[in-house]
């Protein structure tokens, strides 16, 4: 969606010298991240609001196979997804598996999704021999054990002398994840048969491996078992495969509206670059797109947002916990900071939000939460758990769920989140998903320059309440963009600043811009600011579905007046924007290179079937007055949400040049005579620091 802002061999660089920066540093911070693609052009409910649908399913299969042609050597692996409250089973969970250096982890026949031709029907029994054979030769003890039914076999492996005996549930309890024949030391696998569109193919169910060392010797074992029963084909399931630094587990799995890649994590951003650009190039192929483009021009993300995580190569040797001051900073400066949660934002924000800020809870939770901070700073070399259990009852939404937290650390070291809760992660949900490899990685390496900032100097700021500051003056994208530059020369004063071709990566906020207008010596910049929309009815129960059901009908545009290049203006402080409410206060500031006059306007675009404020009617089109006391001519600016003869668009925007050419057109201009006499000032009523409501109108 954005355009590049340097020459690909510049941005490049710019990303090496990060990686160099921080490993001279001797950081060790990894970074994996979760990017979501839909199809734009459906309107199909998988791509719309559903996290299931056999299109989608075939679509994460066939870029499953283009990343595994990359990948020689990989496993293709169909482990259990996760279990969400109101759904009867796991989701599907579509994964590769891979050694970092290159080598194979897998010799064994392919999977089916990888064969073209049609296959005789597999010998069960004949594999299960193979496989009780094979054992041996890799250290382990197998026998059949009894099958719940007449359609699969089993075999328990184990790794000690005289096994009790045992049998194995179905993969269907709520998190689909526990093994507890593997916590005993015992692995039961199952086989049976499967209908694939080459034929019967045989199914292994994989068990809870536990460590690396063991997946190697089990996958090593089921290979020459396929050897010897002559199997063209196999499909590997089952639980999840444990990793360590030297695998790569990278998966592919259902969501609303998209299909979600969680990557493996990466040592470096120059790899995790080179794998961006696979994966975009991959879904492009098949017709997959990281954005939506809605008809009147306006840009979205893919629906799903892009989470990015940051850890360290092994969960103890996680930045968190090998600079136990970092986690708690990090909670400090994004307070500080809201461009953090906000400027890389996706729609569903603020207190009722995917990605809840500390400062957007109740102010009793806050103002704890400054004494957990404290109490936690006078612990020496705090133990993973105990930073856990310190900040985690704060890192939640307005109702106590932790998973919308904007940093989330439900992977850290939590011991109530069995296998996959202490791995050493930090979590930013609060990303919309990135529209190109470029700014999926800007995003990584500001993140982890941050994180490199608080382990050198501890940020010990006392939190700040930003109070209604936080929804009002940081709705604007040019506050944003302010508190952007500030961290910016933070990170350049603490030795790990970011070269000019990232720093203009993560500025770019185009997409946001609905229309330019120049008159006279200024130009009056339009963008669509950020909204806080609220919940419509108990966040309780609604927490009880993987949805919530927001009021999305007010929107917020930010109207920024600045001096055209070339044209200082000795009485730009005299150009005045009025409305049908009356004379905008607008503020007086400045970005790098011009100063600006700025304000933001809210109202209400649609009105919902099911909302708020019932006898509120949606506004629109909107007019603006742009004049000055001194100049002949004024400008009458007119704002529309649709196309303004009001008919219908031939269809979605093909191309990001298309939207933005659908954009421009919704706002007209024409000169007009100057207002005689002035405007009113708007209402104090309708009006905030920084904005003006004309819903209070």
């Amino acid at each position: 969606m954005s355009a590049p802002p340097c020459e690909e061999a510049d941005f490049d660089a710019a990303v090496r010298a990060h990686d160099q920066a921080l490993a001279k540093g001797g950081f060790d911070i990894w970074v994996g991240a979760e990017p979501t693609f839909t199809d734009r052009f459906s309107d199909h409910v998988q791509w719309i609001s559903a996290a299931l649908g056999d299109d989608k399913l075939v679509r994460a299969e066939r870029l499953l196979l283009r990343l595994a042609s990359e990948t020689p050597g990989a496993a293709l692996m169909r482990s259990v997804g996760r279990r969400y409250p109101g759904e009867d089973m796991p989701r599907w969970s579509l994964g590769l598996l891979a050694c970092r250096d290159g080598s194979a982890i897998w010799n064994g026949p392919p999977d089916p999704l990888l064969v073209t031709s049609n296959l005789p029907p597999p010998d069960l029994a004949q594999f299960q021999a193979g496989i009780l054979t094979a054992a041996k030769a890799h250290g382990f003890e197998a026998e059949p054990v009894e099958s719940t039914g007449d359609d699969d076999l089993r075999l328990l492996l184990h790794e000690r002398q005289t096994p009790a005996p045992g049998v194995h549930d179905e993969l269907a309890a709520e998190s689909g994840r526990h093994d507890e024949l593997s916590d005993e030391g015992l692995y039961l696998f199952v086989l049976r048969g499967q209908v694939t569109p080459v034929g019967e193919v045989l199914r292994l169910e994989l068990p809870a491996l536990g460590d690396v060392s063991r997946l190697r010797r089990v996958l090593a074992l089921i290979a020459a078992a396929a050897q010897s029963a002559q199997l063209p084909t196999l499909i590997l399931a089952g639980y999840p495969p444990p990793v360590d630094a030297d695998i790569a587990w990278t998966t592919i799995t259902p969501d609303p509206a998209v299909i979600e890649i969680n990557s493996a994590p990466f040592p470096d951003c120059a790899r995790l670059l080179r794998f961006s650009r696979g994966l975009f190039a991959a879904a492009a192929i098949e017709r997959l797109a990281p954005y939506r483009l809605h008809f009147n021009g306006e840009v979205g993300d893919s629906g799903g947002a892009g989470q990015i995580t940051l850890g360290g190569p092994a969960p103890l040797g996680s930045p968190f916990f090998v600079y136990p001051n970092t986690l708690p900073g990090w909670i400090r400066y994004v307070n500080h900071h809201p461009a953090l949660s906000y400027f890389f934002a996706h729609d569903y924000i603020g207190a009722f939000g995917q990605s809840v800020r500390i400062d957007e809870r109740d102010r009793e939770h806050f103002d704890e939460l400054g004494l957990a901070l404290h109490l936690l700073a006078a612990e020496d070399r705090p133990e993973p758990e105990l930073i856990w259990r310190a900040l985690s009852p704060f890192l939640a939404d307005i109702s106590g769920n932790t998973h919308r937290a904007d940093l989330n650390i439900e992977k850290l070291w939590n011991p109530y989140l069995p296998n996959r809760g202490q791995l050493g992660l930090l979590e930013f949900r609060g990303l919309r998903m990135a529209d190109s490899p470029e700014r999926l990685v800007s995003v990584a390496a500001l993140l982890r320059a941050v994180t490199a900032r608080l382990a050198v100097v501890p940020f010990d700021e006392e939190l700040t309440h930003w109070g209604a500051q936080l929804h009002d003056r940081f709705a604007l994208p040019f506050c944003l963009r302010q508190d952007l530059r500030a961290i910016f020369e933070d990170l350049e004063q603490a030795g790990v600043g970011l070269a000019a071709a990232l720093r203009n990566v993560l500025l770019d906020d185009e997409y946001r811009v609905l229309g330019r207008v120049a008159f006279d010596t200024v130009e009056l910049t339009v963008k669509r600011a950020l909204e806080f929309w609220p919940l419509v009815g108990d966040a309780a129960t609604q927490d009880q579905g993987t949805s919530r059901l927001v009021d999305a009908s007010t929107a917020r545009v930010e109207l920024c007046v600045q001096p055209l290049p070339g044209h200082a203006d000795r009485d730009f402080d005299g150009w005045a924007i009025a409305t049908e409410g009356g004379e905008l206060p607008l503020r007086c500031t400045s970005d790098e290179t011009r100063p600006a006059r700025l304000f933001g306007l809210r109202y209400r675009r649609f009105v919902p079937s099911i909302g708020l404020h019932p006898t509120l009617p949606a506004h629109g089109p909107i007019t603006l007055l742009l004049w000055h006391p001194r100049r002949r001519n004024a400008c009458r600016i007119t704002l529309h949400e649709w196309r303004p003869d009001q008919k219908a668009y031939d269809g979605l925007p093909e191309d990001a040049m298309a939207a933005r050419a659908r954009r421009r057109a919704r706002i007209v201009a024409e000169n007009v005579p100057p207002p005689d006499p002035a405007p009113p000032p708007a209402p104090a009523h309708a009006l905030t620091p920084w904005c003006l409501d004309l819903r209070r109108l």
